[in-house]
């Protein structure tokens, strides 16, 4: 008899139609269907489910869940929304992901680098003039996240002759590079880089991190990339920063509200690059490899992948 999982997710129809050909070519005995195709009795009898911005009250309805694979690596929306908080949750952990992050990184930390935003508006002004080259050993870079994705910018910036450090809330050993810890540590990073690099992800903790406070400890004309979560910085505090030159360009992928509000002022802001969160998009290929391992584990041998820390976010 086939297992039937369901899925629940509000994104395109053919988003979902991708993700879930994808997965069930690569599953057997099993079979991840939408939530609305279920009777109330699979719905009742599903342990687990497949899911991407889910709808809460989908998940309301599935009295036997065990744990959710997210398609995703964001999860603070599903940690936060999650009815029942036993549910455990299990990001999208793809190694693709990491690598496609880290050529984002380089190819805007390099905009940055070269002066693409000033040739661009001397281009707009028709302004003929040449500016110093800074090589990139004379320009640090700090990273604010070093997990999956931290790690791997970093080593993609340090093969091209970037200094980088990074910074965590803690300690960790396993991160071979320098590193800063911590409130004193998140002081130093931001004081002594060029270009400070967003990864974190968003919790508690972390929402409006990049504060008046904090901009005002970095240099003078630095600049910021946020590859992260929108709410990890306080747009009027970068709108501040950038307004009185302490910041000289910021690179957004994330907000707050996405799609960008056409009212918006960053869409304008001569100093800000507006991307519509391209970074770093999930690969169905690879990311289905994973999501139908974790389910065909599951059902085949009762093995749970490591679920993500409600207590700290992920």
């Amino acid at each position: 008899m086939t297992v039937l999982v369901p899925f629940c997710g509000r994104i395109l129809p053919r988003e979902r139609e991708e993700a879930l050909e994808a997965i069930n070519a690569r599953l057997n005995g099993i079979r991840v269907i939408p939530f609305e195709a279920l009777t109330d009795g699979e719905r009742r009898a599903a342990c687990m489910a497949v899911v991407a911005n889910p709808d809460p009250a989908d998940l309301a309805r599935l009295p036997m869940l065990e744990w959710v694979q997210s398609l995703w690596a964001g999860v603070e929306r599903l940690v936060e929304e999650m009815p029942d908080k036993a549910v455990r949750i299990v990001r999208m952990t793809d190694p693709q992901l990491a690598l496609t992050m880290s050529e984002a990184v380089l190819a805007w930390t390099l905009y940055l680098h070269r002066d693409m935003p000033r040739y661009r508006d001397q281009q707009n002004r028709k302004c003929w003039q040449q500016h110093k080259l800074v090589l990139p050993q004379d320009r640090p870079v700090g990273i604010l996240g070093m997990g999956n994705l931290g790690r791997a910018a970093a080593r993609k910036l340090m093969e091209n002759g970037f200094p980088v450090t990074g910074w965590r809330r803690t300690p960790c050993a396993a991160v071979d590079m320098p590193m800063t810890y911590g409130p004193s540590g998140l002081e130093a990073l931001l004081r002594d880089n060029a270009i400070i690099i967003v990864l974190l992800p968003l919790t508690p903790q972390t929402r409006n991190l990049l504060d008046d406070w904090r901009f005002g400890q970095m240099r003078e004309g630095a600049s910021l990339i946020n590859f992260a979560r929108g709410p990890i910085v306080d747009q009027a505090a970068l709108g501040r920063a950038l307004d009185r030159g302490q910041l000289s360009h910021a690179v957004l992928d994330v907000f707050e509200h996405e799609p960008l509000p056409e009212d918006d002022w960053l869409w304008s802001h001569p100093k800000v690059t507006v991307l519509p969160h391209i970074t770093a998009p999930t690969q169905t290929g690879t990311a289905s490899d994973l999501a139908a391992r974790n389910i065909q584990d599951f059902y085949d041998r009762g093995v749970m992948p490591d679920p993500v820390s409600r207590e700290i976010g992920y």
